[in-house]
């Protein structure tokens, strides 16, 4: 049965991504939160550019994917609504298109607000949008997706949205930055993983298909872990309160399980863990911002 037009849509955005891009907008807002000049209107629009960036982003990866042939009848992910016919690759490559405007057009007033970086932040993740997957050289296609990731949805984000409400950066700003960019590569490491043997024909040498799906096992432990020891060192050096790194712990049980999980399945069953990891980058970043609210008001 076709899907219908929202439904088709509604599948080409992947609303299960979603979480790291917000995730760490949250994060970096709530740090700021107890600013006197902390601004909501600066928080809500710095969130919707991510978004907007998150979603052309996978309408990127859709068509490209899809036109360098690296997306068949083979994919063993979710249907792509390009390769699979649903919607027209020039009806995707335009809302791509379309988000990309978009997005700059709503980070104008951030822009505006934060002055020239960022400018530069927002210069480079247009860029890093078109580059992950098309361009003469794919960061996905060159085992770069995982540190564009970490780069793009950890550090620039956190840190980024953080210098918009404070003006300034900090260590703490920095290392949550690099704990949200850990989780973030997990998730594109298990798409990558379960992805191996078509990514492998179609000459895509993602991270995971040079170092094999054994070594990415093991890789996908330490971004989820590492996280954790990341919140513990900051509390231990004075850079973090301890009630969002207790809370925020708590959700170890999750990546505990999902370790486990990502250990024993391959290919298709792989599936179910990219949207849970996804989810639990979405818990950890409301529980530290509620830690973080009742701890700085």
């Amino acid at each position: 049965m076709q899907p219908s037009s929202m439904q088709s849509w509604f599948m080409a955005i992947r609303p299960r991504t979603l979480p790291a891009a917000i995730g760490p907008l949250l994060i970096g807002n709530m740090l700021a939160i107890g600013l006197e000049q902390f601004s909501l209107l600066i928080a809500f629009t710095s969130m919707l550019c991510a978004v907007l960036l998150q979603i052309s982003v996978n309408l990127a990866n859709d068509y490209f994917d899809f036109k360098n042939g690296i997306d068949t009848e083979e994919r063993l992910g979710p249907i792509r609504v390009t390769q699979s016919g649903i919607l027209a690759p020039s009806s995707v490559r335009n809302a791509m298109i379309g988000c990309l405007i978009t997005s700059l057009l709503v980070g104008s007033l951030l822009i505006v607000h934060g002055g020239w970086p960022i400018a530069i932040l927002a210069a480079a993740s247009i860029l890093g949008a078109l580059c992950y997957s098309g361009g003469p050289y794919p960061l996905a296609s060159h085992g770069l997706g995982e540190i564009a990731a970490f780069v793009f949805f950890g550090l620039v984000a956190v840190v980024g949205s953080y210098y918009l409400q404070a003006g300034t950066t900090t260590m703490t700003a920095w290392l949550l930055g690099c704990a949200i960019g850990f989780f973030n590569a997990a998730i594109m490491l298990v798409n990558n993983t379960r992805d191996i043997s078509t990514d492998t024909k179609a000459g895509k040498n993602t991270l995971a298909v040079r170092i094999g799906e054994a070594q990415a096992k093991v890789l996908y432990q330490s971004f989820v872990y590492l996280p954790f020891g990341i919140i513990i060192a900051g509390f231990l050096l004075g850079s973090l309160d301890g009630l969002p790194v207790l809370l925020s712990g708590t959700s170890l049980i999750i990546a505990r399980n999902l370790s486990r999980e990502f250990y024993d399945n391959s290919g298709e069953a792989l599936n179910p863990i990219l949207g849970q990891t996804a989810k639990l980058t979405m818990i950890f970043s409301v529980l530290f911002s509620i830690g973080l609210y009742f701890s700085l008001t």
